[in-house]
């Protein structure tokens, strides 16, 4: 008996060991369930909105990528596993035991076998316990639902992207989540048009077949525009047509699709979730701020590391080392880590340069934390001492940053920062002689400076005026690539500094002030000891 006692007391301590260590610190079930009372809110009378989670994508093989659920569907619901389905009704509903309901959520069944391999599922009793829904149901009962979707007068979807993959090892993945909401709602993917699309099948519909050359004509240029084009079997044949009787029977059929009616929305979500996610609670700021510091953390501790005879991979592996210790699941989109001339390639992934020598490095990363990715960018040099050219392009940089983010106040338009850093970067390349011109159109500088952060690295916004509690990049940049049309001592220098900041009432604040961005504050820190400079490890070659 006391060895049971024992062996009781043991199991116990070992068991609230291992739940401490998973983290408890992710978005509440409150939250979810206030985004998700929110949006019901903006829904129509007798609407039903139907969300799915993201599927596994496929590695290599029998090897799956590491799951990341939609950024959409996690904001809803804070379920953090692949198959699942959220169904939201703008009007109470009631279950055949007379029970009312304005809300469900299917998941992944729980089913041991598979939770032996790939861990724990929450299954219906971890999604009313856990995720706060008071109804849940397993996927495969979406597949068989007796829910009545042609009931309802506005059924709103995102707009499906069909890369769903079918592996047949499940009845309920996505694949067939999807397959099956088609099918009892009667999807007709010809109701959702793009602009283009539509444009040339009205013109189609109206053009007498004896002027139809001059339509199979401007068909051909829209393909250079819009690719996608190539898809449509009928419009690709009308193109082609040269029987007048084949292409009266083309322009009926697409005449049917440019008519075809649904209640099917494709645009409400997606709008809508803008609006509420350009603005951040105060329990996103908490998480969010936290991924910034991480990644601020990140370039300080690569500045200190930093050394010539580096690889770009290597610093990639510092920063995201720190990012782990700090307890960051992934890094919120691929690391950018490019020196020289590859930090002129604005999204430079390979980061496969095996020496950096006394070149500027780019280094654009961000750490994901519980959900949120922060985005940082620093330039710094090599060896630790910026040069006489890279010094003039890096300040005109750094003020065109400090004119941007000073114009990040409430009532201000979005686009601001963008034409007052442009207008200091012309300024400035114009009085190094690197363009003749003020008004010259140049390929220094391609990118805008602002963009929403959050669950996603480019979170939706509709990009209207700063408001209080958005978090927005600024980011300006000076690209010149070996090769261009200015003096050779310019070459090669790639220069971007980015920051993420929060709008206030009393201001802007940059969440990420913690990575030096002056020349000196740089210098002074790379002149650091790091705790890396003892780190050898054997070598490999002999």
């Amino acid at each position: 008996m006391k060895m049971y006692k024992i062996f009781f007391v043991a199991f116990l301590a070992t068991s609230f060991s291992l739940f401490s260590q998973i983290p408890t610190d992710f978005l509440s079930k409150d939250f979810h369930k206030g985004r998700r009372d929110a949006l019901r809110a903006k829904m129509p009378v007798n609407s039903v909105a139907v969300l799915f989670a993201n599927p596994l994508r496929n590695r290599a093989n029998d090897v799956d990528y590491v799951f990341h659920q939609d950024p959409n569907f996690y904001y809803l619901t804070g379920y953090r596993e692949p198959n699942g389905v959220l169904v939201l009704f703008s009007n109470n509903q009631t279950d055949e035991n007379g029970v009312s309901y304005n809300e469900m959520l299917y998941v992944q069944e729980r089913d041991a076998r598979a939770e032996q391999w790939n861990g724990k599922r929450l299954g219906i009793e971890g999604a009313i316990e856990v995720l706060g829904f008071q109804m849940a149901k397993n996927a495969n009962d979406f597949i068989q639902t007796n829910i009545n979707f042609k009931s309802f007068d506005r059924i709103f979807i995102e707009k499906f992207n069909d890369d769903y993959r079918d592996s047949a090892k499940n009845t309920a993945e996505v694949y067939d989540l999807v397959s099956s909401f088609k099918e009892n709602t009667a999807y007709n993917p010809n109701n959702f048009l793009s602009p283009m699309k539509k444009q040339i099948y009205e013109l189609v519909k109206s053009t007498p077949i004896e002027n139809s050359a001059n339509v199979a004509q401007i068909i051909g240029r829209a393909l250079a525009y819009d690719p996608s084009l190539k898809r449509d079997a009928d419009l690709m044949k009308f193109k082609d047509a040269t029987d007048n009787r084949l292409k009266k029977e083309l322009q009926q059929k697409i005449a049917l699709k440019l008519d075809a009616k649904t209640t099917i929305d494709i645009h409400f979500l997606s709008n809508n979730l803008a609006t509420l996610r350009e603005i951040k609670t105060s329990e996103e700021l908490v998480l969010l701020t936290k991924a910034v510091r991480i990644s601020a953390i990140g370039q300080v501790e690569v500045m200190k590391a930093m050394k010539p005879h580096m690889s770009e991979t290597e610093l990639q592996g510092i920063h995201e080392f720190v990012y782990k210790k700090y307890g960051a699941e992934y890094e919120g989109y691929p690391s950018i880590v490019g020196a020289g001339n590859n930090g002129c390639i604005l999204h430079y992934i390979e980061n496969s340069k095996t020496k950096l020598g006394n070149e500027l490095v780019l280094m654009d990363l961000g750490a994901e934390y519980r959900g949120f990715t922060a985005d940082v960018t620093r330039t710094i040099p090599a060896n630790g001492v910026f040069s006489k050219e890279q010094k003039a392009i890096y300040q005109i940089v750094y003020d065109a940053q400090e004119a941007g983010i000073a114009a990040y106040v409430i009532g201000e338009s979005m686009a601001t920062p963008n034409l007052l850093s442009k207008k200091i970067v012309d300024q400035g390349l114009f009085q190094l002689g690197i363009i003749n011109s003020l008004d010259e159109k140049h390929p220094y500088y391609p990118h805008g400076t602002s963009h929403h952060i959050g669950l996603d690295v480019h979170d939706p916004g509709n990009y209207g005026n700063f408001e209080e509690n958005m978090v927005v990049t600024m980011e300006p940049g000076i690209y010149i690539p070996d090769g261009s049309n200015c003096d050779e001592r310019w070459w090669g220098i790639g220069i971007r500094i980015e920051d993420d900041i929060l709008v206030t009432k009393t201001g802007p604040v940059n969440l990420s002030a913690e990575a030096p961005r002056t020349i000196e504050e740089i210098e002074k820190m790379m002149a650091k000891k790091s705790i890396l400079d003892d780190f050898v490890l054997p070598n490999l070659d002999n």
